[in-house]
C-alpha cells in the first residue's frame, strides 16, 4: 500500500533535521538499542517514512534496531541475559510481568512532553495504572485472516473455523502460547485471563484435536504463507492482517464472532539501560504527531495517539479490521500476567502439543 502522507512528513522532518545538523556526518554523538517486534516500524519501504533514520538524523544517536516474534521470546532475553536494550515494546500482560519482576524503571515524562498526544482511553490500564513504566504504541486485535480462493465454501465466521475439516492441511496456527491457548480456551469455555493448570490441561486437548489439521504454527512467516496463498486460514494480529490483505487481494478478514484479545503494546525502559535520556527522546519523537501517523500507517496497527490518527487517510481511520467498533471491543478479553508456576505450565503444555 502507497503511504499518503509521508512524502510530505518526511520533507517536513527532514528540513527540520537540517537545520539542526547544518550537514552532520554519519559520526554519532550516542546510541540506543531498540528491541521490537518484527514487522512493526516503518522502514522507507513502500514509500513510507524511514522514522529510524529521521530520529537518527534530527538527534544525531544512532539507533541499534533488532527484532522479536514473541512476548515470551522478549521475556527469556530480558530475564536470564546481560542485556542492554533501551526500549522494549512488549504486550500489556507481559508489561506487567516485567514490572512485578522488576525489570524495567520508571520514565521521566517530563522529558516526553509529547505523551499529551496519547488518549485518555490508553493511560491508567491495569498492567501500569500509574502510567510510571509505559508508553502505548499501538493496539489491536487478534483477528482472522483468510483466503477467498481457498476455503472451500466455508463461512468464515470466527475461531471455531480453525477447526475445521474441510480446511485440513491448509490451517495455520499462531506460534504464541498465551494466544494460541487463549484461542483454544475460549472455545473450551475457559476465562483466557485467569486460569488454573487444569484448565490448559484442557485448551491443551483441544490444540491436540486440532493439530491433524494444521499446516504449520507460524509468526512471523505467516506473511509468506498468506500472501503467497500457500495456506487458507490463520489467528494473527489484526494489524498484519490489515498488511497482507494490501499484498493479497484473495485475503481478507474475520473479526471472530466469539470475541478476541484486545491487546495493547507499549514502549518500555528496561532497568539495564545504558541510555536512558536518549531512550526517553526516542519515545517523545515516537509521539509525534506526523511520526506517529506515518507508523501507524504502514504498519497497520491502531494507534493510541488521537493527534496521529487525525491525520490518517479516511479509509484507515474508518477500518473496522483496525478500529473496531466499541460493540464488539465489548465482547473482547484482555490478558493479566500469570502466576509463575501456571506461566511455566502452559509454556510446557504448548511445547508438548507442538511436539505431537
Amino acid at each position: 500500500m502507497k503511504k499518503l502522507i509521508c512524502i510530505l512528513m518526511v520533507l517536513v522532518l527532514t528540513v527540520g533535521a537540517m537545520a539542526t545538523l547544518s550537514g552532520c556526518g554519519k559520526s554519532y554523538d550516542s546510541e540506543i538499542n531498540v528491541f521490537n517486534w518484527g514487522e512493526n516500524i516503518s522502514d522507507g519501504t513502500d514509500g513510507s517514512m524511514d522514522v529510524i533514520k529521521e530520529f537518527e538524523d534530527k538527534f544525531n544517536i544512532k539507533v541499534n534496531y533488532t527484532t522479536y516474534e514473541t512476548n515470551e521470546e522478549l521475556y527469556s532475553i530480558l530475564s536470564s541475559s546481560n542485556s542492554s536494550y533501551d526500549i522494549v515494546i512488549p504486550s500489556d500482560y507481559m508489561i506487567e510481568k516485567l514490572i512485578s519482576e522488576d525489570l524495567l524503571t520508571e520514565i521521566d515524562f517530563e522529558n516526553i512532553p509529547n505523551y499529551k498526544n496519547i488518549a485518555e482511553t490508553y493511560k491508567n490500564l491495569p498492567f501500569d495504572p500509574e502510567n510510571k513504566y509505559s508508553v502505548p504504541y499501538t493496539w489491536g486485535v487478534v483477528a482472522l485472516g483468510y483466503n477467498t480462493t481457498m476455503v472451500n465454501g466455508v463461512e468464515i465466521k470466527g475461531f471455531a473455523d480453525l477447526w475445521n475439516e474441510n480446511l485440513k492441511g491448509n490451517i495455520l496456527m499462531i506460534d504464541n502460547s498465551r494466544d494460541a491457548m487463549a484461542i483454544a480456551m475460549q472455545l473450551s469455555g475457559i476465562s483466557p485471563t485467569k486460569f488454573t493448570k487444569a484448565d490448559v490441561d484442557k485448551a491443551a486437548q483441544k490444540l491436540s484435536e486440532q493439530k491433524p489439521l494444521l499446516k504449520k504454527y507460524v509468526m512471523d512467516m505467516v506473511f509468506t504463507e498468506m500472501e503467497g496463498a500457500q495456506a487458507a486460514i490463520a489467528p494473527y494480529y489484526a494489524g498484519d492482517i490489515y498488511s497482507m490483505i494490501q499484498n493479497n487481494p484473495d485475503l481478507t478478514y474475520c473479526l471472530p464472532e466469539e470475541g478476541s484479545n484486545f491487546f495493547v503494546d507499549s514502549m518500555c525502559i528496561p532497568k539495564s539501560t545504558q541510555n536512558k535520556e536518549g531512550a526517553e527522546l526516542f519515545i517523545n519523537f515516537m509521539l509525534e504527531a506526523e511520526v506517529g501517523a506515518a507508523n501507524a500507517e504502514y504498519i497497520g496497527y491502531s494507534t493510541p495517539n488521537s493527534e496521529a490518527f487525525k491525520l490518517l487517510p479516511e479509509e484507515i481511520q474508518s477500518s473496522e479490521l483496525i478500529y473496531p467498533s466499541e460493540e464488539y471491543l465489548k465482547k473482547c478479553y484482555s490478558f493479566a500476567d500469570l502466576d509463575k508456576d501456571v506461566y511455566s505450565y502452559m509454556q510446557e503444555k504448548f511445547i508438548e502439543v507442538k511436539a505431537e
